[in-house]
């Protein structure tokens, strides 16, 4: 049996749309020992059965098709829903988007895991889950090796972090929420000013070239994500 990092019964969650997917996942876990707690094809249905349900780990496509309806709806939203409301649940994508810039809004709107439909096996699936439900996180192969964002330099223990003050360590939470830079200084109660020189040193410490990339390696390192209204 899965246990999550308290010791229990992984609680699944699945969001997608392809019904012969779909059940094949509930099998596919099901039979690792984990508990599917809740499987819909749409974004209501699915925040529904996750306030009942409370699972660990909710699996999340991002692209949500369905039989005579023209729009599609968007599995960021459930993302930034999850992180805003449900932080206890971690949210693990699982689509067949690989575009960095789209794993880099995923990691934004608040995921904990990335994987792609194309060319992740069943074995690497069922251990992502297990190992998001015990607190890691888990970025892409083609971003860990990329030679822009050097991940592998940074560690989740804390060294990386241990590189910044407290008070830039707090800013860089609120970039990994997503917020601007008004948006920190108001919650931070200092200057927009100051935000920009926090980050500046942030930048200087960590590496990272923008702020896409920078908010990934927060999630990446752990860093605590504040609820930004």
């Amino acid at each position: 049996m899965e246990l999550s990092a308290a010791g229990q019964e992984i609680r699944v969650a699945l969001l997608e749309d392809q019904l012969l997917f779909r059940e094949s996942l509930v099998a596919l876990l099901e039979g690792a020992g984990m508990k599917v707690v809740a499987r819909c094809a749409d974004i209501n249905s699915f925040l529904s059965q996750v306030r009942s349900a409370a699972p660990h780990v909710a699996v999340v496509d991002l692209r949500l098709e369905h039989v005579g309806r023209t729009a599609v709806e968007d599995g960021l939203v459930v993302l930034k829903d999850l992180h805003d409301f449900h932080p206890q649940v971690r949210a693990l994508v699982l689509s067949g988007h690989h575009a960095p810039a789209i794993v880099e809004q995923c990691f934004q709107a608040g995921a904990a895991g990335y994987l792609c439909k194309l060319n992740v096996s069943c074995d690497e699936l069922v251990q992502a889950v297990g190992r998001v439900a015990r607190g890691e996180r888990l970025l892409p192969m083609e971003m860990l090796q990329s030679n822009v964002l050097h991940l592998e330099d940074y560690s989740p223990s804390g060294s990386a972090l241990s590189k910044l003050t407290l008070r830039e360590r707090e800013v860089l939470g609120f970039v990994a929420a997503g917020a601007d830079n008004l948006k920190i200084a108001a919650h931070l109660g200092i200057t927009e000013r100051t935000v920009k020189a926090h980050l500046t040193n942030i930048y200087r410490k960590l590496g990272p070239e923008n702020r896409a990339q920078l908010a990934v390696l927060a999630c990446e390192l752990g860093i605590t994500r504040p609820v930004v209204a």
